[in-house]
C-alpha cells in the first residue's frame, strides 16, 4: 500500500468536490503545494478534486491537472489524514538534453515543476559555485540553440531493455523490468521513461529563459521559463 508524505507547506483537508457532483469530470481549483516524496513519485495537493482516491474497494480515478499551457498527468490518487494526493510526473527532458551538452552529465534528474508561475528542474549533484552564472547563460544558449534547430518529439512504448538503450543504458529503479515503458524522444538525444504530455515539436517552445540555478544540500535547481 502507498504511505503520502508529509506536504512541503500546511495544507488543509480536501474538499472532495465529487460529494457535490458525482458525474462531474471537470472542476476548478487551486494549487496547494506540489513535492516529491522518499519513493521519488511526485505529488500535487489541491484545495477541492474531482479524483476519487483508491479505497473502499473502488480504484483511484486517472485524468489531467492543468495549468496554463502546463499539464501533470494523474496516474494514482491516495488520502491520508483528509488530505488528498495525486500522483503523476512532470519531465523536464529538453533541459536534460542541455546539462549533458554543456558538461553537466553529473546532475541526475529529479523532482520537476512545469506549472508557468515558477517552472524548475531539480538535479541530484552540484555546480561549483563560480561556474553557476557561466553554466546558467551555457544552459540558455543550448536550450535555444535546440529550440531553434527544431526536432520532432516521438513518443512510443518499448520492450524494458530496449527501453533501457534508448534512455542510456539504463532505466530509474520504480520502473518494472516486466513493463513496457513509454519512451519520449526527440532528435539522437537519449530518450527519458515518461507517461505525460509533449509538445509535437521542439521549435513551438519559441523562446527558453534559464532565470536562476540555485545549489543547496547537493542538489541544484535551475529555474526557467519560456515564451509562448
Amino acid at each position: 500500500m502507498a504511505t503520502a508524505a508529509a506536504p512541503a507547506r500546511a495544507v488543509g483537508p480536501t474538499r472532495l468536490a465529487y460529494f457535490d457532483d458525482m458525474w462531474a469530470l471537470r472542476s476548478h481549483a487551486t494549487v496547494l503545494d506540489v513535492h516529491q516524496e522518499e519513493s521519488g513519485r511526485q505529488a500535487v495537493v489541491l484545495d477541492a478534486t474531482v479524483f476519487h482516491p483508491q479505497g473502499g474497494g473502488q480504484p483511484a480515478d486517472k485524468g489531467i491537472i492543468s495549468a496554463g499551457g502546463a499539464r501533470f498527468l494523474v496516474e494514482d490518487v491516495r488520502t491520508k489524514d483528509g488530505v488528498v494526493y495525486h500522483y503523476g510526473r512532470f519531465e523536464g527532458h529538453l533541459l536534460d538534453i542541455c546539462t549533458n551538452n554543456v558538461g553537466l552529465s553529473h546532475l541526475e534528474p529529479g523532482k520537476c515543476y512545469h506549472f508557468p508561475d515558477g517552472a524548475f528542474v531539480e538535479y541530484k549533484g552540484v555546480i561549483p559555485p563560480d561556474q553557476i552564472q557561466d553554466k546558467q547563460n551555457e544552459l540558455e544558449r543550448e536550450a535555444n540553440k535546440l529550440i531553434l534547430e527544431g526536432a520532432k518529439v516521438l513518443v512510443s512504448v518499448f520492450p524494458y531493455e530496449e527501453a533501457a538503450k534508448l534512455c542510456g543504458g539504463s532505466l530509474p529503479s520504480y520502473i518494472s523490468k516486466d513493463s513496457t515503458p513509454r519512451v519520449v524522444r526527440f532528435g539522437d538525444y537519449p530518450g527519458c521513461p515518461c507517461g505525460g504530455t509533449h509538445v509535437a515539436d521542439i521549435s513551438v517552445i519559441n523562446n527558453l529563459k534559464v532565470t536562476n540555478i540555485r545549489v543547496k544540500k547537493g542538489l541544484t535547481k535551475v529555474s526557467y521559463s519560456i515564451s509562448p
